[in-house]
């Protein structure tokens, strides 16, 4: 359920992402804004493993389909390292904050750092592989995945913390004798 519900709210915020920014786009699969990267961190911290595995199958799927069906390489490596930047940031976290079955101690603060460390993580992991393939202008492709990843993770993380707040809350119970 959580590889599929993954692969959904990617498909989701890839069409979002396209329908309210593509005029933003640097290169294919680099956007100045880009919201699946928040989607890609959101569904790992969640779901772990099984967010990585639905972000596996839908980046390979978007890569193959969409962004590069003429390079299976680039769509195969591509995806992988899409995933692996998430993963990385989760384990991370988990070993440095203690996650366990919850994001109970997930802070704003916290959340913070996590979105900076995963947006420089996946530019830094893709652009490695670039400069192995001697391929684009890195430094300028860097930046503008670093900023497109921070942007959307942001916006992606605090949207849905800010649609969040909007539901109402749960309504207080008092145990006191006689209520």
């Amino acid at each position: 359920m959580q590889v599929a519900l993954t692969f959904v709210l990617f498909l989701a915020m890839l069409w979002a992402n396209d329908w309210l920014f593509r005029r933003f786009e640097f290169a294919p699969g680099i956007n100045w804004v880009y919201l699946p990267a928040g989607m890609r961190l959101l569904c790992t911290l969640l779901f772990a493993e099984a967010g990585a595995l639905g972000l596996l199958l839908v980046s390979w799927f978007v890569s193959f389909v969409y962004f590069f069906p003429n390079d299976p390489a680039r769509a195969f490596v591509g995806g992988i390292l899409a995933t692996l930047a998430p993963w990385l940031v989760y384990r991370g976290a988990r070993r440095v904050y203690g996650f366990e079955g919850s994001l109970r101690n997930l802070t704003p603060g916290r959340l913070l750092v996590l979105a900076l460390v995963y947006s420089v993580a996946s530019p830094l992991l893709h652009h490695l592989w670039f400069a192995l393939r001697g391929q684009g202008d890195l430094l300028q492709g860097f930046l503008a995945m670093f900023v497109g990843d921070l942007a959307g993770t942001l916006i992606v993380l605090y949207g849905i913390k800010g649609l969040l707040a909007l539901l109402p809350s749960s309504p207080r119970r008092l145990d006191r004798p006689g209520d």
